[in-house]
């Protein structure tokens, strides 16, 4: 049996989104288990301490106006960035419609057959999809975490704070790896081969990245007889 360039997409594609998915997988592990070998459970460390810090007795007004500047900031990030994913999901979803015959070319070395190039087109738009999903979700978590700083008399934890905090970085991080798997999809459309190699540097500069070598710092307690702002 002659060997067809069509057959490269067979083994490079999946070969590349096993190493992304088995990546990330171990990264999963990591987070609940050793959460301190990594950059994410660093930062949630800080973001714990931030949180404490806020909902501490003291100046309740300087605290508050502090806490919704940093939220802010947070959501019009997420904002933008779920903007830029429904733009993109869109722009993918008229080329879909459009029969478009772009990236057929024969420099192109591996299967570009319209029904291959369409399922191309769909998983870079789910992709998207998901990005602008998480980023919309990491916006309404922050969006709460306003409500519950906020709220005056009240007996709400930091604890509860805390929660809503760290689900909204979750969330944003969900966001930033879906588009760190379009972008390796995006490749695909040049061929299984540089979809493949962008696999392996992406997982590779991950590793690099989310990796955490700095001991956690140790934030001193706060009080915690009256954690609500009023």
């Amino acid at each position: 049996m002659s060997f067809q360039k069509e057959s490269l997409d067979l083994v490079f594609v999946p070969s590349g989104l096993v190493l992304m998915f088995g990546y990330h997988l171990i990264l999963l592990y990591r987070c609940l288990k050793l959460p301190h070998t990594t950059v994410i459970g660093f930062e949630n460390n800080d973001k714990k301490a931030w949180v404490e810090s806020i909902m501490q007795e003291g100046d309740h007004n300087k605290n508050g106006s502090m806490a919704l500047s940093v939220i802010a900031s947070n959501v019009s990030a997420a904002t933008f960035l779920s903007s830029v994913s429904l733009t993109l999901s869109s722009i993918i979803g008229a080329i879909l419609t459009s029969n478009s015959n772009i990236l057929e070319s024969n420099f192109i070395y591996g299967d570009t057959r319209p029904a291959t190039i369409s399922i191309k087109y769909t998983c870079l738009l789910l992709c998207f999809l998901l990005a602008f999903s998480c980023f919309i979700q990491s916006s309404r978590c922050f969006i709460h975490a306003t409500y519950l700083i906020t709220i005056p008399n009240s007996n709400i934890t930091a604890k509860q704070v805390e929660i809503t905090v760290i689900r909204a970085g979750d969330f944003w991080s969900f966001g930033l790896r879906s588009l760190y798997f379009a972008l390796t999809l995006l490749l695909w459309f040049f061929g299984p081969i540089p979809m493949f190699v962008s696999s392996v540097v992406m997982v590779l500069l991950l590793h690099y990245l989310d990796t955490n070598t700095t001991p956690l710092h140790q934030h001193a307690k706060q009080p915690a007889k009256h954690p609500m702002i009023g």
